[in-house]
């Protein structure tokens, strides 16, 4: 973990260094910052190690320092496309550097602070639903259950919410309240039934099996809510039951089909991933 930030921190030197906006771009390219970032991010935001807090103050100096060279430049594909990612990452930088000094109750602090950017109260929102203490449910239950609330927060809220086992009547509830928004529907959807098959609540049983005939089907197994409900109710019960999406739930293709859908289910039910916040 340490080794990641510190690489991260190293690797940005050379955008420090960069003389012009090819260079910048070059630099960035090369050392794969796109991913590079949010892997060594990631890390640092679900530790509470205390040793991190140095590391990721020098990381936090040195974004700050970044943000200042890369607003220089005055190009319009790093004004567009780079410097709003170096800002979420020195947000996230600064959110883990909170968790690391502070713990749960620096993340809490930072998340209320209405006053603060939007962004680093969502990497510290981020934070706290990667650690998932008991005390913050009542947290994460107000975003799932409060109308109009952004978006952002609760997609967080419902990637938390797996970790609670009394939330899946409120997932369901949220679902329910989205069904007619397809821009919302698409976005939370996927986290909702994602929970919903971490929990494996029997109560959710008539909630998947609904979707197997009024849910949206989609080719990314990730988006397929029909897909979703085949493996949650195939977990449940035992049996693969008949769907919209597949004429015959017998045959050995479909079969095949939903051991690799709940493989990759299986891998990602710890998973966590921040969105993009405007």
């Amino acid at each position: 973990m340490l080794l990641q930030i510190c690489r991260f921190a190293g690797a940005l030197e050379g955008l420090l260094g960069a003389r012009d906006p090819a260079a910048f771009e070059a630099a960035w390219k090369i050392e794969d910052l796109d991913r590079l970032s949010w892997d060594a991010l990631a890390l640092a935001r679900r530790s509470d190690l205390v040793r991190l807090a140095r590391p990721l103050a020098a990381l936090d100096r040195r974004l700050i320092a970044l943000l200042e060279r890369s607003r220089a430049f005055f190009e319009p594909h790093l004004v567009t496309f780079r410097v709003p990612e170096i800002e979420r990452w020195q947000h996230a930088a600064a959110a883990a550097l909170v968790g690391a000094r502070w713990g749960v109750a620096g993340l809490r602090t930072v998340v209320a602070d209405v006053s603060a950017p939007r962004a680093r109260r969502y990497f510290a929102f981020l934070g706290l639903a990667d650690r998932h203490p008991e005390g913050a449910w009542p947290l994460f239950e107000c975003y799932l259950t409060t109308p109009g609330a952004h978006h952002a927060f609760v997609g967080a809220a419902v990637d938390a919410a797996r970790y609670y086992e009394r939330s899946a009547a409120l997932l369901m509830q949220l679902f329910e309240r989205i069904r007619g928004d397809e821009m919302l529907r698409r976005f939370l959807g996927p986290k909702i039934l994602e929970s919903l098959y971490v929990l494996r609540d029997t109560a959710s049983l008539p909630f998947f099996e609904g979707l197997l005939v009024a849910g949206h089907t989609d080719a990314d197994v990730d988006c397929c809510e029909v897909t979703r409900a085949l493996v949650a109710v195939r977990v449940m019960t035992g049996r693969v039951a008949p769907s919209v999406k597949f004429s015959d739930e017998d045959a050995p293709e479909v079969r095949r089909a939903l051991d690799e859908a709940e493989r990759r289910f299986e891998t990602a039910r710890d998973r966590i991933l921040p969105v993009t916040v405007i």
